[in-house]
């Protein structure tokens, strides 16, 4: 099943919103004329000023939802340590996986032997499920459960035998200050492949709605110095023309 990476909502006008609180900070201005006369350049010259300085808790005013399907649950252990947001996942308690949908990952993808091996226990799994949702089920049954409540109860523990590659569905909200850390550990080229594709979709998307705001987002590289010493990429270059020419 392949990545689908959609930004269903965002703050209205994100960049004049940061600008305002922007202009907040550095201006004798009150709260009834902070949206006065923040023209497109004005904006610019706010965001490029906060980002100068080191002065990132006004960009946190505002948030963008992300809608994502056809990822592991690999990804979304990796996704949920970025503390600082908000997620929804599709649930294995409540959902019953008829025939669960996997991810293969590119290596294994590519090698014959691998690939027969691994697609060989995601059916395994698959049987494994089926049979034990299925005896437990009987089980609550015969204990006077009502047959909705006994397949859910059955389901939630026969999940366990889904492997990490189990497809699944996630809708999450970042702030923009977390976002642009996301990028700077997600599209970094250390990062695991799934996460890191999901993150480069998510950056051109921004870019869409906010592009003052993001025009640098992507690995720490891309506006700096890689933080990884000697264990760098050593692909600077290539970073920076992938993230810099959008």
């Amino acid at each position: 099943m392949s990545l689908k990476v959609k930004l269903i909502q965002y703050t209205p006008e994100p960049e004049k919103t940061i600008a305002a609180a922007a202009k907040l900070c550095y201006s004798a201005v009150g709260v009834d004329d902070i949206m006065e006369k923040l023209t497109e350049e004005n904006t610019e010259k706010f965001l490029n000023m906060l980002m100068s300085y080191g002065h990132a808790s006004p960009i946190e005013h505002v948030s963008f939802t992300f809608a994502v399907e056809g990822v592991s649950r690999s990804l979304t252990h990796q996704l949920v340590r970025h503390r600082i947001a908000s997620y929804s996942q599709q649930s294995q308690r409540y959902v019953k996986l008829e025939q669960f949908e996997y991810i293969v990952p590119p290596a294994i993808e590519e090698n014959e032997e691998a690939k027969i091996l691994f697609i060989k226990a995601m059916k395994e799994s698959q049987n494994s499920y089926d049979e034990i949702a299925k005896i437990l089920k009987e089980k609550y049954i015969c204990q006077g459960i009502n047959d909705k409540m006994a397949e859910k109860k059955a389901i939630e523990d026969a999940r366990y035998v889904f492997p990490n590659a189990c497809e699944t569905k996630v809708v999450f909200t970042m702030n923009a200050r977390s976002l642009i850390n996301f990028f700077h550990h997600r599209c970094c080229e250390r990062a695991q492949w799934e996460i890191r594709e999901l993150a480069k979709q998510m950056v051109y998307q921004v870019r869409e709605v906010a592009p003052i705001l993001f025009k640098k987002s992507g690995p720490s590289c891309v506006a700096g110095v890689c933080p990884e010493g000697s264990m760098s990429c050593g692909k600077v270059k290539e970073m920076r023309s992938l993230y810099l020419k959008k």
